[in-house]
């Protein structure tokens, strides 16, 4: 018996109806991934990256070089949850009105009379691709992550909120990066994940080929509704995450931070030697969100610490701030999350208190 079946919860923590809808996720999952499947060959952990984020109510960032079929990925994916898609097209001169829309004015012709219209931007639709978002200075930048943060936006003194479901997606082109402006640290918190997509494999990329160059074109079906989808996302956190899971994100999150890591324990050497600065709280929220979403995907009412590993790159991987020794040894934030895997094994993280205090050591009073 492994140590997830030894602490996992009942399904009693859902409701009969909320089991029910959770059901139905995992279906629809299955059909999503074969409509997918018409338009998009591969991939596939990319997809279900792009998935868990929509039903967590994150966002992400994509990275890739070009012509990997990223914004093909975003619309089909909008096509099959029934959702309204924009895709904005981020460069140097976008001024933050082109993506929240911007006040005009209007004479209504029957009374002559003169008023301020507010025409709304792409942002008000339910997934957008922000193309290149590196591309843009960062006061259109901020304007993109208010609306992510806030789920709305401000305009002439009033507040208008985003159109739900809101799932904002942006990519990155990791090999060009002259006259770019790179998203800060603090901003790229903002995101759940943090997606790599890789080149195809041989057999893949005979059949993109294959596939594209023909002349049908794939009729995708939408699967959910924006409806749906919402209630989805409410019953996702209702799911239950063992206190024995909780700790273990607790663990790995705070083991990436150099100038405290694990209470009572001494800092892992890899992030002593390569880690500047480590991943904050938020990475624990975002964890057991999307190993809740993860869990429901295949089929279990329960979050397990094999989906917390699963999912241990795409969150924290542009949450910690490598040192020049890292760079110059070539240890890149994945390389060190995995060493961190290794080392903080799940079988420890029964404790769910603190480790200091189940170590013996007695913590300073506050």
């Amino acid at each position: 018996m492994t140590d997830d079946q030894t602490h996992e919860p009942r399904n009693g923590a859902l409701g009969d109806d909320d089991i029910q809808a959770a059901e139905r996720l995992t279906e629809a999952y299955q059909t999503i991934r074969a409509e997918l499947g018409k338009a998009i060959v591969g991939q596939e952990k990319v997809l279900e990256q792009l998935l868990t984020c929509i039903f967590a109510r994150g966002h992400a960032i994509l990275e890739g070089v070009p012509g990997l079929a990223k914004t093909l990925m975003v619309s089909s994916l909008a096509r099959c949850l029934d959702l309204d898609f924009a895709r904005i097209q981020f460069t140097p001169d976008l001024m933050p009105s082109d993506i929240t829309g911007t006040e005009v004015i209007q004479e209504d012709r029957a009374t002559g009379r003169r008023e301020f219209k507010f025409l709304q931007g792409p942002i008000f639709n339910n997934i957008i691709l922000a193309d290149e978002i590196n591309r843009t200075p960062p006061k259109t930048q901020a304007a993109l992550l208010e609306a992510m943060q806030e789920r709305q936006v401000s305009v002439g003194g009033e507040r208008m909120p985003m159109s739900e479901p809101f799932f904002v997606l942006a990519t990155q082109n990791p090999i060009e990066q002259e006259g770019t402006y790179p998203l800060p640290e603090a901003q790229q918190d903002r995101f759940m994940f943090k997606v790599f997509v890789d080149y195809p494999t041989w057999d893949e990329e005979f059949d993109v080929v294959r596939l594209t160059t023909a002349g049908a074109e794939p009729q995708l079906s939408p699967v959910l509704t924006g409806e749906e989808i919402l209630r989805l996302q409410e019953i996702i956190r209702r799911v239950p995450a063992a206190e024995h899971v909780i700790a273990y994100v607790m663990r790995l999150v705070r083991a990436t931070r150099v100038h405290e890591a694990l209470e009572g324990t001494s800092v892992p050497g890899v992030v002593r030697e390569y880690v500047s600065w480590g991943a904050g709280p938020r990475a624990c929220q975002f964890l057991i969100l999307a190993g809740k979403v993860r869990a429901v995907l295949h089929g279990r009412f329960h979050v397990s610490t094999d989906d917390i590993a699963a999912l241990a790159r795409p969150v924290l991987r542009h949450r910690i701030v490598t040192n020049f020794n890292a760079d110059a040894e070539g240890y890149d934030s994945d390389r060190i999350i995995a060493t961190l895997l290794e080392q903080i094994p799940a079988k420890d993280s029964s404790i769910a208190a603190n480790p200091a205090t189940a170590k013996g050591v007695v913590p300073d009073e506050v």
